[in-house]
């Protein structure tokens, strides 16, 4: 009887074993940079924190992997890398380092990896980024089915992201890319100038007061081109205030004037929504 069981149990991690290894089929090794290499404390680091490599060659406890970000061959550490499968099925991440990953720049509100237990494999965990970065355990039932919720089963890992990618369900957000780091071509530091726009020289000496104060003429067209409608009523405010100056003055230099600015009651004002 006891054989039997254990003949029972061995058919079953045999099955999931068959289930780990199609879900982890893939053509090119990709991996991800778990850790500055070398250190900074010893020289300028090659990789970075959460670049993508593709993987060319294992060499005992060393990976000969290229930059997907430089496009340059070098060598790394088995340790300070991870294997990535479907783009979002890290292998042997631990949840500290699942959080600096969904941390580091080019991540979003839902931005997510599925990772393997480094300890035991087949367990599985779901990270994604939200206000905090939440967690939630994968659960394997006997028959290779997947659910966080036991209420939602999935046939593979694969349904489970696509269902959550559409819906949250539960979870703390919709899943919505997978963790980013370093992509493979950096934007450009380098932003081009706002372009210029020449403007025919205003003839401050051609305007008429009248067509300032009275912005509806006709023939203030070029002036209201030219000109915003606050500008031209401080413009009209001051011409009028000059005026009166002028006038105050030849009647008796002897008196010194006193400039008021006086703001128009038609000045617009700015609703909140024009700071958001």
């Amino acid at each position: 009887m006891g054989n039997a069981k254990s003949r029972t149990g061995d058919f079953q991690e045999n099955v999931l074993a068959d289930v780990d290894a199609q879900l982890k089929e893939s053509d090119d090794d990709v991996l991800v940079v778990l850790v500055d290499y070398p250190s900074p404390d010893i020289s300028e680091p090659i990789f970075r924190m959460g670049e993508r490599l593709k993987g060319l060659a294992e060499e005992g406890p060393w990976w000969k992997v290229r930059s997907l970000k430089t496009g340059n061959d070098n060598y790394i550490p088995n340790l300070c890398i991870a294997k990535i499968y479907h783009g979002w099925l890290f292998e042997g991440v631990v949840r500290q380092k699942a959080e600096e990953l969904l941390r580091l720049p080019g991540n979003v509100v839902g931005s997510f990896m599925v990772r393997e237990s480094p300890k035991q494999r087949g367990m599985y965990s779901l990270s994604v980024r939200h206000r905090a970065i939440k967690h939630y355990k994968i659960f394997r039932m006997d028959n290779s089915w997947y659910y966080i919720s036991p209420r939602l089963t999935f046939q593979c890992l694969e349904d489970m992201v696509n269902h959550y990618s559409d819906a949250a369900d539960g979870l703390c957000c919709v899943l919505t890319v997978p963790c980013q780091a370093y992509s493979s071509s950096t934007p450009s530091s380098i932003t081009q100038p706002p372009p210029v726009v020449m403007r025919r020289n205003f003839e401050w000496k051609n305007v008429d007061k009248s067509q300032l104060i009275n912005p509806n003429c006709p023939d203030n067209q070029q002036t209201r081109n030219m000109v915003s409608f606050g500008v031209r009523n401080s413009i009209a405010s001051y011409l009028s205030l000059a005026e009166t100056a002028g006038s105050n003055s030849t009647s008796n230099r002897k008196k010194k004037s006193k400039s008021v600015y006086v703001m128009s009651d038609t000045c617009n004002t700015l609703n909140e929504e024009d700071y958001e």
